[in-house]
């Protein structure tokens, strides 16, 4: 009944414009002295004047502009509909040859109807605009050019928490104008003095992922010392909650990475209505994998785990999030190939994604030898036997770019994993089996950032390991959107390699955190430490005999390996017998001879 009210009186309004252009034409006609006789025929056709408007624009559905809104496209449907009812109009008249009737006032008035129609539009929309922020609301900065700012306010409008005060543009020729009233006060490297001369309580940073001043604008931010605001990005408007407001800036804002183009279609229809299981479905890597995947129509989502209070996690969040999907929770160790493939058989997953592994680089060094065997070699081979026994169509296994001439354990193992996959790809022609190979993924567990940040939150010191220490990193749901995409277009015995753009200096990512937690390095100093054992000063995406070719895809390619497999029997059998705790040794030994890129490091060194 509202909505019917309100096209009512939207139609009510444009029938009196229609009314007023009608006898505006009449007086323009005569030069504004109608006589009488033209008058009475004036009067006689209005009724006629008024049915075609309304039955054009109900036609057109020009009743059901919303005039806040108002922009070039409603503007052509108004066009429409007047067109339309100016030829009903003058049909009529004509039909009903109403004598001497002035034919010039059939042309003269559509356009006057256009003109006042679509400035009462403009107007309302100026108004509405020109006092959307007046008064309430939280002062507040926009950073961004001209076009950024105009997307911001446009997310913005109607909001009660905030009122834009001013405008920081890079662009030095948009420093002076005005935006919707708003004017561009500066650049963003006067962020500190403008906050303090407008009296801001808080910084929205406009500028989109990837685009290239944006890391430049949050630094500049970050000094003003004031809560820093950006628009969320595409990937979490899916998230259950829906907010579309703006947020608090995280770490991953200062990446710059631009968002993931997806073939949706490929892998709807990849997954749409199927089976698929994940494997260490607890961990970052493998809860976002779910997540995303139960977004794409999975039918039925078989999620693993060893950990019993990550795998109630997850069935609580997905449970909330896709009440229609058909979750299946296990508690198991992918080390156990039995009950691996009892689960796989059971269920015959369409697709399986193995993340489960121990990751974690010095802990694995010493002591944990051969649980990081047993956990990323045994147990990726289990997975990978586990899918082909059971029929599946796809295999992918997330690898690490600590795999490319591995200097510790941990990447040794996973270098023998993806060895491993493309031995059991041998054996299995029917099942496609991919690896996909990335650096670090931002908040994940073991991740520097929750560390860094406790830090910060004790007031420091922040201890990096050393001064020129770099990594690749990406976002947990970019790295999860992209394994997916591999997912589907990969070829058996492919690893991929992904775009991880330009490695990050450590003790740089230190520095963001401390500015975005509006503190100095004055307030929190950072500590260096030392190279962990194992831990070298930079990671690498290819092997040193290794090259790449380009995929479909612009942020994945394929690493072009050399040499076949060692034999997946000789492995699993020397890894099964190796006992409860062989010695170092005795484990880099037998990682060398299948691995002769594995150079061990000592502690410390680089």
């Amino acid at each position: 009944m509202r909505w019917l009210r309100t096209t009512g009186v939207q139609l009510g309004l444009d029938l009196l414009l229609a009314l007023a252009a009608w006898w505006l034409a009449f007086w323009l006609r005569f030069n504004l002295d109608l006589p009488d006789d033209y008058a009475a025929i004036a009067w006689s056709a209005t009724p006629w004047c008024l049915l075609g408007y309304a039955v054009a624009f109900l036609f057109a559905r020009v009743d059901r502009q919303v005039w806040t809104f108002i922009g070039l496209a409603e503007l052509r449907q108004l066009a429409t509909g007047i067109v339309l009812a100016g030829m009903a109009t003058a049909a009529i008249v004509l039909m009903l040859r109403v004598p001497d009737f002035p034919r010039s006032v059939l042309v003269l008035q559509p356009v006057l109807a256009l003109v006042l129609m679509g400035a009462a539009r403009a107007g309302w929309r100026s108004y509405v605009e020109r006092n959307l922020f007046v008064g309430g609301g939280r002062p507040l900065l926009i950073l961004g050019s001209l076009q950024e700012a105009s997307d911001a306010l446009r997310a913005l409008r109607g909001s009660s928490q905030w009122h834009p005060v001013g405008i920081l543009s890079p662009e030095a020729t948009e420093v002076g104008r005005a935006l919707q009233g708003i004017r561009v006060l500066g650049r963003p490297e006067d962020t500190s003095e403008q906050v303090r001369a407008s009296d801001a309580e808080a910084v929205l940073v406009a500028s989109p992922p990837g685009a290239q001043a944006r890391r430049a604008m949050l630094l500049h931010a970050a000094d003003a010392r004031v809560p820093l605001l950006t628009m969320p990005r595409p990937d979490e408007w899916l998230k259950a909650d829906g907010s579309q407001g703006p947020r608090r800036i995280e770490l991953e804002d200062l990446l710059g990475r631009s968002p993931v183009a997806l073939d949706v279609a490929g892998l709807a229809e990849l997954f749409s209505g199927q089976v698929v299981l994940v494997t260490g479905a607890g961990g970052s890597i493998g809860s976002e994998l779910c997540r995303q995947i139960a977004r794409l129509g999975v039918g039925t989502l078989v999620c693993v785990d060893v950990s019993e209070y990550a795998v109630y996690q997850l069935e609580q969040e997905l449970r909330g999030a896709h009440p229609q999907m058909q979750g299946l929770y296990y508690t198991a160790n992918v080390r156990e190939g039995d009950r691996l493939q009892a689960i796989c058989l059971r269920h015959r997953p369409t697709v399986v994604f193995h993340a489960a592994a121990y990751k974690h680089v010095p802990l694995m060094e010493h002591h944990n030898e051969v649980e990081a065997l047993r956990t990323n070699v045994l147990g990726t081979l289990n997975a990978a036997r586990s899918a082909a026994a059971s029929g599946a169509r796809r295999f992918v296994m997330i690898s690490t770019d600590k795999a490319v001439n591995p200097t510790n354990i941990m990447g040794a193992s996973k270098r023998l994993a993806e060895l491993m996959v493309q031995g059991v790809a041998l054996q299995a022609p029917a099942t496609q089996f991919v690896s996909v190979r990335f650096g670090n993924v931002l908040g994940s567990s073991g991740s520097v950032v929750p560390l860094f940040t406790a830090q910060i939150a004790r007031g420091g010191p922040v201890t990096v390991t050393h001064p020129d220490i770099v990594r690749y990193f990406m976002t947990i749901p970019e790295a999860a959107q992209l394994v997916l995409q591999a997912g589907l277009m990969g070829r058996s015995g492919q690893i991929f390699v992904l775009d991880m753009g330009e490695p990050v200096k450590i003790v740089e990512l230190a520095r963001m955190l401390i500015r975005l937690s509006g503190k100095t390095e004055q307030e929190v100093p950072i500590s260096f430490t030392g190279l962990r054992p194992g831990e070298k000063l930079f990671e690498e995406l290819l092997a040193d005999d290794e090259t790449t070719e380009p995929t479909p895809h612009p942020k994945l390619r394929v690493a072009k390996t050399g040499g076949a497999p060692p034999s997946v029997d000789e492995v699993e059998r020397w890894v099964l017998q190796a006992g409860p705790s062989p010695s170092e040794a005795e484990v880099r030994a037998w990682l060398q001879r299948y691995l002769p890129e594995y150079t061990p490091l000592s502690a410390g060194a680089g």
